[in-house]
């Protein structure tokens, strides 16, 4: 792997299988009595979060600490980058406070790469979402999710996305998840087809690595795994659709959409949901949808990445000890 995550791009597919496969083996640690591993004692891991986030930073702080590490929460609000403070500024004052690894989340896309180039930090870094630009270890924890599901917790990463067929349906247009999606789906040998109306999808999508429909009940018999993304209204400076009620008539997921996907499939959603509008309730709490295991998944995802950017490129997990005859 590289020194930093900041694109999902950026991934080989052997660096994709790498994290997922040490994921899977982070995952094992969750069903232990005692949740912690000793890897990384003695480093530290500064979240810098300039956007609110639940779900992401929870997620990291608790990857830290499972691995032992030390962990400093840092908020914008609040802080000296309040009081205008810049981000050249704020790095140097975590290198000085000796930061291992530093996870950004940012609204400024390609704020991440500016910290990783720049000089100013020793440490990793790792992208936890800027701007509308990418956010790599959200589409690490739906692949490992997917892996799960569609193929099973046992079985190697090998070519088991290989022309599975995943749908990513909605806000496109400011959806970092979306990009990142895109990227390592492509790289693990996944079909993915993009769904939104026209004003959300990006301009240049041509030249991503997947199709583009406007017409979400002529994908969804073909789905192995349909994603579901959040409207952004926050990011939104126009009206993209006429009303709310005509996005969920067209491209809303409710039981009747549901039924019409293959037994298998799963639905899938980053979170946070908006019931009502790009999902229903009836979707949201039904057994095919995954949303609170990627929660869950998000936790081991994020441990194998931490892992592997300040412990090593070897298995988390030492191996049991192989049986001899004296210890029969």
């Amino acid at each position: 792997m590289k020194r930093h995550l900041i694109s999902a791009a950026d991934l080989t597919r052997d660096d994709a299988v790498l994290i997922l496969d040490t994921a899977e083996e982070m995952a094992r640690v969750a069903d232990r009595p005692i949740k912690k591993l000793p890897t990384l004692r003695g480093r530290t891991v500064v979240n810098l979060f300039f956007e609110d986030s639940t779900r992401t930073r929870i997620s990291f702080e608790a990857a830290a600490k499972r691995l032992s590490a030390d962990v400093i929460n840092f908020s914008a609000k609040g802080s000296s980058v309040s009081k205008g403070e810049s981000l050249k500024d704020t790095a140097l004052t975590l290198e000085a406070m000796g930061a291992d690894a530093v996870v950004i989340r940012h609204h400024a896309s390609g704020a991440p790469y500016r910290l990783a180039t720049s000089g100013w930090i020793d440490g990793a870094v790792v992208n936890a979402g800027d701007g509308t630009h990418e956010h790599p270890t959200q589409a690490l924890l739906d692949a490992f999710t997917m892996r799960r599901r569609l193929v099973g917790p046992d079985a190697g990463i090998g070519r088991d996305l290989d022309g599975r067929r995943i749908t990513i349906v909605g806000d496109v247009l400011h959806s970092r998840v979306a990009r990142s999606n895109v990227h390592l789906l492509h790289t693990l040998g996944a079909e993915v087809t993009l769904v939104a109306p026209p004003t959300l999808v990006p301009i240049g999508v041509e030249h991503w690595p997947c199709q583009v429909s406007y017409h979400l009940d002529e994908v969804l018999p073909k789905s192995d795994a349909v994603m579901m993304l959040r409207v952004q209204r926050e990011r939104m400076n126009a009206a993209f659709f006429p009303t709310e009620r005509e996005y969920s008539r067209r491209y809303g997921l409710d039981g009747d959409r549901m039924a019409r996907m293959p037994e298998h499939a799963i639905v899938m959603h980053p979170g946070p949901m908006n019931r009502g509008m790009e999902i229903t309730a009836q979707v949201a709490d039904s057994d095919r949808c995954t949303a609170v295991e990627q929660v869950a998944n998000g936790v081991s995802t994020r441990m194998a990445v931490l892992y592997l950017l300040l412990g090593g490129n070897e298995s988390a997990i030492s191996p049991a000890p192989a049986r001899t005859e004296e210890n029969k």
